[in-house]
C-alpha cells in the first residue's frame, strides 16, 4: 500500500508559478492633506497609484495621464515618473512599490510579458479596474497591517497585498473577455468602470457606436432594464459595500463616491432600491446574523444580509466570494457542538436556520446563544420563507421592494423570451452523484413553470417527489426542450459523461433536436429568492436571441 501525495499541476507552464510579488513600501495621504506630488525621478522598482479621491495628472516617460478618482496606475523599474494629484479629502492617494521575484531567471522575459498581458499595460500606466470600491477596501486593510508593530500582522498584510494582485489580474481578464463582447455589453462595462462620474446617455450610446435611441432600445433588451436604472443599482450595491466595511463613512462622502453629489437625491435612490433609508441600512449593517443552515444563505442575501457565519459545506463560489466579500463569512464546521461553540466565541445577535434536519437538541443549543428564526420549510414556497425570515428581523419592508423587483424582472424576462420558449414543455432534469433526478415546483424549476409559465410535460408531475429517476422514466416523457443542471463534483461530471455517450440518451427529442442546455449546478440548485434571482439572469444567457 502506498501513500499518494497531491501535488500542484504542472502540465500547463503558467509564468504566474514562478513570480512571487513582496510589497516594500506603502503610503496614504493623510486627512490634513489636499495635495500629493511626486517628484519626477526614475523609479528602481514597481509603482501602484490608487487614487481614491481627488484629480491631477501622472507623467511616465514623458506621456501625459489624467488621474481620475477610482484609477488605478502602475509603472515599471527603469520608467521616468512625476504625478500630482489636487482636491484630496480624507480618503485620498495610496502610493505602493513593490518587488517581483523570479523562481528561475530564464523565465523572467516570459514572465512580464504575462504580467503585462494580465494587468491589459499601456503606455499611460493605467489599469483596468472594476471595482474601485473592493481596490479600495484592500488598500485600507494593506496599510492598517503593514505598517503595523507586530510582524505577524505584517504578514498579514503582505496576504492583502497578494489578494490585491490577483484582483487586479481578474479584473484585467474579465475586460478583455468583454472586448470580444458585443458593443451593448462593452458598455455595461464602462458603466461599471466609470459609476463614480456623471453619465449621460448620449455617452452611452457614442461608447456603442449606436444611435441613442437605438441603444437605449438594445440594452433594454438585453438586460432588461434602462442602462440609467442599471446605472443606479450598480451605485447603490456599490454604496452598501461601503457602507457595510468597517469604516465610519459619513453618508455624504459615501453618495459622493458613488456618483451623487446630491446626498438628499442620494437618500431617494437608496430607498427606492433598498426598500430602506440608509441610515436603517447602515444600523442593519452593524448586526452579526448567523445562517446555520445553507439555505438561510439565499433568503438573508435577498433582504440584503451577509451572513457573519455559515455552513463551510455551503458552495461559496467566486461570485459570491467577489460580490459579497465572504471573507468576512465565519465558516462554520460540520458538527452540531463546534457550531455551537462557535456561535457562542461569535455573539451574533439573531440566528437562521430552516426547519429541516435540525435536533430538538441543537434547537434548545442554539436558543441559548441568540434568538433564532426557523423557517418552515415544508409546504411553504420560497417567497414564504423570505417573509417568514424578514418579518422576524423586522425587515418586511426589503422584502416586499426585493419581491416587487423579481416579479418585475420576471415579467420582463418572459416577455423577452416569449418567442423563443413559446409553447414549449420543458423537463428540468438534475445530475447529482450517479443519480438523475426530475426537478419540480417545489424547486429552482418553479422559475420556469411559475415564473415564466412554461409546459410541464405530461406524466412529469408524478417524478418530482422521487429522490432518483432512471434513464428510461426520462425517455418515456414528451418535452421539447431540456435543461440540464450538472453537479460540480468528479461523480456528477462522470455521471454525464456516459449519459451523453449512451443511444438512449441521444434518441432523446429535445437531445436530438438540439433543444438542450447544460448549467453547471454552483448554487443554482438552492430553492431560495436569492437563487431565484440567479436563474433568471442565465435564463437571458440560455435563451436570448436563440431558436
Amino acid at each position: 500500500m502506498h501513500d499518494t501525495y497531491a501535488s500542484i499541476p504542472s502540465a500547463r507552464f503558467d509564468p504566474l508559478d514562478h513570480m512571487h510579488f513582496k510589497l516594500t513600501y506603502i503610503d496614504h495621504t493623510n486627512e490634513n492633506t489636499s495635495e500629493w506630488s511626486l517628484k519626477k525621478h526614475f523609479i528602481e522598482t514597481y509603482m501602484l497609484i490608487f487614487v481614491v479621491s481627488g484629480q491631477g495628472w501622472l507623467r511616465i516617460d514623458g506621456n501625459f495621464v489624467e488621474l481620475r478618482s477610482g484609477g488605478l496606475y502602475i509603472g515599471f523599474p527603469g520608467q521616468l515618473v512625476e504625478a500630482n494629484v489636487h482636491s484630496l479629502d480624507e480618503y485620498g492617494v495610496y502610493h505602493m512599490s513593490f518587488d517581483v521575484m523570479f523562481t528561475r531567471e530564464q523565465d523572467k522575459v516570459v514572465a512580464l510579458d504575462r504580467m503585462k498581458q494580465l494587468l491589459r499595460y499601456e503606455v499611460n500606466g493605467e489599469l483596468t479596474s472594476l471595482s474601485s470600491v473592493v481596490v479600495g477596501e484592500l488598500c485600507q486593510m494593506i496599510y492598517q497591517f503593514v505598517l503595523n508593530k507586530d510582524g505577524l500582522h505584517r504578514y498579514y498584510g503582505q496576504i492583502r497585498f497578494q489578494e490585491l494582485m490577483y484582483t487586479i489580474f481578474s479584473d484585467g481578464v474579465l475586460a478583455a473577455e468583454n472586448e470580444q463582447a458585443l458593443p451593448v455589453e462593452q458598455v455595461k462595462v464602462y458603466l461599471e468602470q466609470n459609476y463614480t462620474n456623471k453619465i449621460s446617455i448620449q455617452e452611452l450610446a457614442a461608447v456603442a457606436r449606436m444611435s441613442t435611441r437605438h441603444f437605449m432600445r438594445v440594452f433594454k433588451k438585453r438586460y432588461v432594464c434602462s442602462a440609467m436604472d442599471y446605472l443606479t443599482s450598480y451605485r447603490i450595491k456599490q454604496a452598501q459595500m461601503l457602507m457595510r466595511s468597517d469604516h465610519n463613512y459619513r453618508l455624504k462622502d459615501v453618495a459622493s463616491y458613488v456618483g451623487y453629489q446630491d446626498e438628499s437625491y442620494f437618500r431617494r435612490k437608496f430607498k427606492q432600491i433598498s426598500g430602506i433609508p440608509p441610515a436603517a441600512f447602515l444600523r442593519n449593517s452593524k448586526q452579526k446574523i448567523a445562517a446555520v443552515h445553507p439555505f438561510s444563505i439565499g433568503i438573508l442575501l435577498a433582504l440584503q444580509i451577509i451572513p457573519c457565519a455559515a455552513p463551510s459545506s455551503h458552495p461559496w463560489t467566486y461570485y459570491y466570494r467577489r460580490k459579497y466579500q465572504t471573507d468576512k463569512v465565519i465558516p462554520l464546521v460540520l458538527g452540531e457542538n463546534t457550531w455551537v461553540e462557535q456561535l457562542q466565541s461569535l455573539s451574533p445577535d439573531y440566528i437562521v436556520t430552516v426547519s429541516t434536519d435540525l435536533s430538538e437538541s441543537l434547537q434548545s443549543q442554539l436558543q441559548s446563544v441568540a434568538p433564532v428564526c426557523t423557517v418552515p420549510w415544508e409546504n411553504n414556497d420560497w417567497k414564504e420563507h423570505l417573509r417568514v425570515v424578514a418579518r422576524f428581523l423586522d425587515r418586511s419592508d426589503i422584502a416586499e421592494v426585493w419581491l416587487k423587483r423579481y416579479e418585475e424582472r420576471a415579467a420582463q424576462v418572459k416577455e423577452e423570451l416569449a418567442v423563443t420558449i413559446r409553447e414549449d414543455e420543458l423537463l428540468v432534469l438534475k445530475v447529482y452523484g450517479e443519480h438523475l433526478q426530475v426537478l419540480g415546483s417545489a424547486s429552482i424549476a418553479s422559475v420556469f413553470y411559475e415564473d415564466m409559465g412554461m409546459n410541464v410535460p405530461a406524466g412529469a408531475e408524478t417524478l418530482w417527489n422521487k429522490d432518483s429517476v432512471t434513464l428510461q422514466e426520462v425517455s418515456t416523457l414528451n418535452f421539447g426542450r431540456l435543461l440540464l443542471i450538472i453537479g460540480e463534483d468528479e461523480t456528477s461530471k462522470q455521471t454525464w459523461t456516459c449519459l451523453r455517450a449512451s443511444d438512449e440518451w441521444n434518441n432523446i427529442a429535445a437531445v436530438r433536436n438540439g433543444k438542450m442546455d447544460v448549467l453547471m449546478s454552483s448554487v443554482l440548485l438552492d430553492y431560495t429568492a436569492f437563487t431565484h434571482e440567479l436563474m433568471l439572469h442565465e435564463l437571458l444567457k440560455l435563451w436570448h436571441d436563440r431558436p
